[in-house]
């Protein structure tokens, strides 16, 4: 009931103001005196007048506008519609202006020339005007609320860094929105032509390099970064600059995560190490990604893991017809089948626990939905676990994905993309090694297959299951020393969504048998990650919490490579995205030695399996025993001889 009287009252008042307009237009033209027969013809004509321009304001949409929340786009529309209007009856009045010389009784129609001019602008700001008013009125009925709740509530003073797009946004938020808890002091902006300004009543103070002294003078409390897409090494600079100020220093979401629709933008948080690593955002051919997946079932196996789950979450973006999710761990598969039902009601997502070494399982999940598109991201990855378990590394990692890439080559898929690393470039360990061999198969099935089969290699993802990130966490969270195997230990590292955007469009690209190395940008000192993670924890590295080496665990090499020189890597279209040129092994030489190393990983000699990787990567060797310098250990681990030779060599127990 409520409903229909508001919408009843919004018609009564525009109708009154096109009535009122039209009038007022008349009494402008005549300087308020017009003639009698005149007013005739504005009885005569009003009433078409304000009925014709109504119906255009309703083709237009305008009257089902929300007048508390106008904007510039539905005042858009509206001077749209009035322009259309006032052309009808510019046209109208110049066809009877020509037709009164026939028909004498038609000059009760024509409408002056200056009576529409006058009804143009009236017209526009009545129809825009009562509802630019109420929207005003509604945001001061609000903030008088807010501020009463402000009151109530204490709001922490602010410095925003950054007067972006989302500085504006923020801004706005924060006016707006007391539960926030925040009260913006001013804007630290890096762009000089910006300082002076004020952006949503926040002044924009200066540059961030006097953010001491600025947050000192205003009496800030905290330090917000408000840019959403700003690389992590000016996140870098503001979080050092914070902490030099005593000040706690927090961030609003990545544009991704914002663009995705997972968070709003008042998700505010503390910088994170993933904001200390971001590096530009990734620009995608979503077009290119569309043509390969709109309208296709989509398999992914491995669905539940770090990589494979959000893999699952943006191919769902791209509307395929139907998204399979294979994975062997309930739990897992319970959690993102749940999630994505949830976030896309409409797509029909299956989940498929398997195990991508059952061969009747795999084998019923092909013929039963028949997936145009494959993302094979199921695999062992934790490089020690691997060098004690070496059959199970061979078995779920050269014959997992074997038997997934068969069984896409036997039931026509269209595209296969295979998620390998880094460590298969030069392995020194059996991870690496079983991953190595893997590419070899895909890429040689590749050149008999009517499949495109391609590979996508890449490094460290932040924090996946059991990645250094997380250990490191638990471990400053338990107040325990963190420990890193080297002080010269550098990985490269990328977000997991920026990984699987990345896979996604080279799986896209590719035409079959390459080798897709990702640009993961420069690599980064595993120690300089703890002292982030410490600092940004509150506390001081090597004082609150030290830092304790504890040497090269088995099968690890210092510096991780993402292609070899044989693979001679060269660019594509895309930036971020290199193809390796590798020659592909002859088909029956691979097969035959898949055959021999099958013989012996089910038998769980692992030394015999360790030989075989060897005889199938011929690369695959031990990697340099790397020694620790004696100021790396603590103080109890140091002998007498220790201090006298240059590295104390450390082995860790295999």
């Amino acid at each position: 009931m409520r409903r229909h009287l508001l919408r009843l009252s919004q018609l009564s008042i525009d109708l009154a103001v096109l009535t009122l307009a039209f009038g007022v237009a008349f009494l402008i033209r005549f300087d308020w005196r017009p003639p009698t027969d005149l007013m005739g013809r504005l009885a005569l004509t009003a009433p078409y007048v304000v009925l014709g321009e109504y119906l255009l304001l309703m083709a237009f949409g305008v009257p089902r506008f929300s007048w508390r929340y106008i904007g510039l786009r539905e005042v858009f529309r509206i001077l749209t519609a009035t322009v259309l209007a006032n052309v009808l009856l510019l046209w109208t009045r110049l066809a009877l202006g020509e037709l009164q010389h026939d028909y004498v009784y038609l000059r009760h129609g024509v409408i002056p020339l200056g009576v529409i001019a006058a009804n143009f602008a009236l017209m526009f700001l009545g129809i825009a005007g009562v509802r630019v008013a109420r929207r005003i009125l509604g945001e001061h009925l609000e903030s008088q609320r807010n501020a009463k709740k402000a009151r109530a509530r204490e709001r922490v003073p602010t410095m925003l860094v950054g007067a972006g797009s989302g500085g504006v946004l923020m801004s706005k938020e924060i006016a707006l929105n007391p539960d926030i808890g925040l009260s913006a002091v001013g804007f630290l902006d890096d762009d000089p032509s910006k300082k002076g300004l004020v952006i949503n009543g926040v002044p924009v103070l200066g540059t961030t390099e006097r953010l001491t002294e600025l947050c000192a003078r205003h009496g800030a409390r905290q330090v917000l970064i408000t840019m959403a897409s700003v690389p992590g090494e000016s996140i870098r600079r503001i979080a050092r600059l914070a902490e030099e100020a005593e000040l706690p220093v927090k961030i609003i979401p990545g544009l991704y995560q914002i663009a995705s629709g997972r968070v709003e933008i008042t998700r505010i948080r503390p910088v994170a190490i993933e904001d200390l690593l971001r590096r530009e955002p990734v620009a995608l051919d979503d077009d290119e990604i569309a043509d390969d997946l709109e309208g296709r079932a989509v398999l992914v196996t491995g669905a539940g893991g770090s990589i494979g789950s959000e893999i699952c979450r943006q191919v769902a973006v791209f509307r395929p017809s139907r998204l399979l999710l294979v994975e062997r761990a309930e739990n897992n598969l319970f959690q993102i089948h749940r999630e994505l039902v949830a976030a896309y009601p409409r797509l029909d997502v299956v989940p498929l626990i398997a195990d991508v070494t059952d061969a009747d399982r795999m084998r019923q999940i092909f013929e039963a939905h028949a997936p145009s598109a494959v993302f094979h991201a199921a695999a062992h990855k934790h490089v020690p676990m691997m060098e004690w378990n070496p059959c199970e590394a061979v078995k779920n990692n050269v014959f997992g994905s074997k038997m997934v890439a068969d069984l896409a080559d036997e039931h026509g898929t269209e595209t296969f993309v295979m998620i390998s690393t880094d460590k298969a470039v030069n392995p020194t360990n059996v991870m690496g090694a079983s991953k190595r061999v893997a590419e070899m198969y895909v890429q040689a099935l590749a050149g008999r297959s009517k499949t495109r089969f391609v590979t996508v290699r890449f490094g460290n993802v932040l924090g996946s299951a059991g990645s250094v990130i997380p250990i490191f966490k638990d471990q400053i969270l338990k107040g325990e020393p963190v420990t890193v195997t080297h002080p010269d230990m550098t990985r490269y590292f990328m977000t997991i969504p920026e990984a699987c955007q990345l896979v996604l469009q080279a799986g896209s690209m590719g035409r079959g048998g390459e080798i897709f190395i990702l640009d993961m940008g420069e690599p980064v000192k595993i120690v300089d990650l703890a002292r982030d993670l410490i600092r940004l924890s509150g506390l001081r590295p090597d004082v609150d919490i030290p830092i304790h080496f504890t040497g090269v665990r088995p099968g690890e090499k210092l510096f991780e490579e993402l292609s070899s020189d044989a693979e001679s890597a060269d660019e594509t279209h895309h930036p971020k995205i290199f193809v390796g040129r590798h020659p592909s092994e002859p088909w029956e030489l691979i097969c035959e030695q898949l055959e021999r190393l099958r013989e012996v990983a089910w038998s769980g000699a692992h030394e015999q399996v360790v030989s075989r990787l060897r005889s199938c990567v011929p690369e695959f060797v031990d990697p340099p025993l790397a020694t620790l310098p004696p100021e790396s250990l603590p103080p109890e681990e140091l002998t007498e001889s220790d201090a006298s030779i240059p590295g104390v060599v450390r082995r860790a127990a295999g």
